[in-house]
């Protein structure tokens, strides 16, 4: 099989179950996004060195690929079965939080991005997450769209936050609060 198709060259490209769209599409660009974040995970995760998190990276990794399939197929028009997305992907980003969280010192103000380039990377994932919710959530209103995705990518910001804290703490990075001039 060859990676080029050339069926793309004229600025369009083919869901999951045939339609073609041009590639400026919301569900492209929201797919799109899904990829780069994976990418900035994978970034993260190579730099790991507790074998948990690698785990859990590679977990989530490839939920965020569940979510391209399912973003990359016409729910029209796809008859393909696709892998599934569910409420206890969600759930276990929680548990994996609240585990975070007993290991950290409350948090009384907003932090700084950065204090290490693995942190500072972390964040930068948190917020590609960030407009990935956003952009579904904008999906939302114009097509069918699985429901689950927007929460499971808020719920992962929310882990990637909690990430990039216990990852500053264990580093020993200074963690910069934000103290607004008032």
């Amino acid at each position: 099989m060859k990676i080029y198709t050339k069926t793309g060259d004229q600025g369009e490209t083919s869901l999951i179950g045939g339609t073609r769209v041009p590639k400026y599409h919301l569900r492209i660009e929201t797919y799109g996004t899904i990829d780069e974040l994976n990418s900035w995970i994978g970034l993260i995760r190579d730099q790991m060195t507790d074998n948990s998190q690698v785990q859990e990276l590679l977990y989530i990794q490839d939920r965020l690929f569940t979510i391209g399939s399912l973003l990359a197929a016409d729910p029209e028009k796809s008859k393909m079965k696709l892998p599934t997305l569910s409420i206890e992907d969600c759930e276990i980003l929680e548990k994996t939080m609240d585990r975070m969280d007993e290991e950290l010192e409350p948090l009384k103000s907003f932090v700084l991005p950065g204090g290490h380039p693995l942190v500072s990377q972390i964040h930068i994932a948190r917020c590609v997450c960030r407009r990935a919710e956003r952009l579904i959530v904008h999906l939302q209103k114009e097509a069918e769209t699985d429901p689950i995705i927007a929460i499971y990518l808020n719920r992962l910001s929310d882990y990637l936050f909690m990430l990039s804290r216990l990852t500053a703490k264990n580093l020993n990075a200074v963690e910069s609060p934000w103290t607004p001039r008032l």
